[in-house]
């Protein structure tokens, strides 16, 4: 009995130690996700300035064409998909890859048929595990990510589709709505829908230097480059949100644990203490 009572108790200070993790790792990803959002927040006015530019230009200008507006066949897909370098964040992961894995699988018979950019070394081991080929990896982001951490990944997925190396480029992520809901996303990034003229007679008039043209050919992979960090900060503040929520989750699993084990502990040591008692009077009685 002794050695059972020894043992819980090392069991309770073994899940006290680990409470005090996780609820160190709650708290620390709880001050990084307000951060994360923030500055997710603060790239959305440029995102948006950049779209009413671009659509004032592809409304504007008559007879204006570039190859990101122009929808073409298609032969070839490709996916620049989003995950975290950790784990210890619930189904963060995990739901992103189910949804890319179900739409390949819905929509294409061969690997042929598509390329992957993968940001995350989740995601890289994952698709490298099961034989997928990579076109391009980013991995070791920090919890606030600079563009130009991205910038040769981005650049490359935005070249390809404008070389005509895939027909389409669809961002997987997970779309941030609070700490306790992020929802995987899989949406179609170019070719661009083309602006409606709703929002380009919403944008105030300018004058382009050389030309539009020209203007345009620079602004939309700009654009693009930027709708993909937008959504790598949307996918951060994702990652940091389930992280906490599942950090939180883990330290209430934990306090439960210790009440159990500590109600098992205190019935064992009363169960000790009166066969103890018992002993002494059956040995007194004995005596007699």
């Amino acid at each position: 009995m002794a050695k059972g009572m020894r043992e819980i108790k090392r069991q309770i200070k073994s899940v006290q130690n680990t409470k005090q993790i996780t609820k160190a790792m709650e708290m620390v990803a709880a001050s990084k996700l307000r951060k994360a959002q923030e500055k997710a927040d603060a790239a959305r006015p440029y995102a948006e300035k950049l779209k009413e530019v671009v659509a004032s230009i592809a409304t504007g200008t008559k007879g204006i064409k570039h190859p990101m507006l122009e929808t073409r066949p298609v032969k070839k897909t490709a996916y620049l998909i989003i995950t975290s370098d950790r784990g210890l964040a619930g189904g963060y992961n995990s739901n992103v890859l189910r949804a890319v894995t179900a739409t390949l699988a819905e929509r294409h018979s061969s690997q042929d048929e598509f390329v992957l950019f993968v940001i995350g070394r989740k995601g890289r081991d994952y698709f490298t595990r099961r034989g997928y080929a990579l076109a391009d990896t980013v991995t070791d982001l920090s919890d606030s990510p600079a563009f130009a951490d991205i910038k040769s990944i981005a650049y490359n997925a935005v070249r390809g589709f404008e070389q005509s190396d895939f027909d389409e480029l669809y961002i997987c992520y997970n779309r941030f709505v609070n700490a306790l809901t992020q929802i995987p996303t899989v949406d179609r990034l170019l070719p661009m829908a083309a602006p409606t003229a709703t929002e380009a007679s919403l944008t105030a008039s300018y004058e382009y230097e050389p030309s539009a043209e020209g203007v345009l050919e620079v602004l939309l992979p700009r654009y693009a480059e930027t709708l993909i960090y937008g959504a790598l900060l949307d996918g951060k503040a994702s990652e940091l949100g389930a992280k906490m929520t599942a950090m939180g989750s883990a330290t209430k699993n934990a306090s439960k644990m210790i009440n159990e084990l500590t109600l098992t502990y205190n019935r064992a040591r009363q169960a000790a203490i009166t066969q103890e008692i018992t002993e002494i009077v059956a040995g007194a009685n004995a005596q007699v």
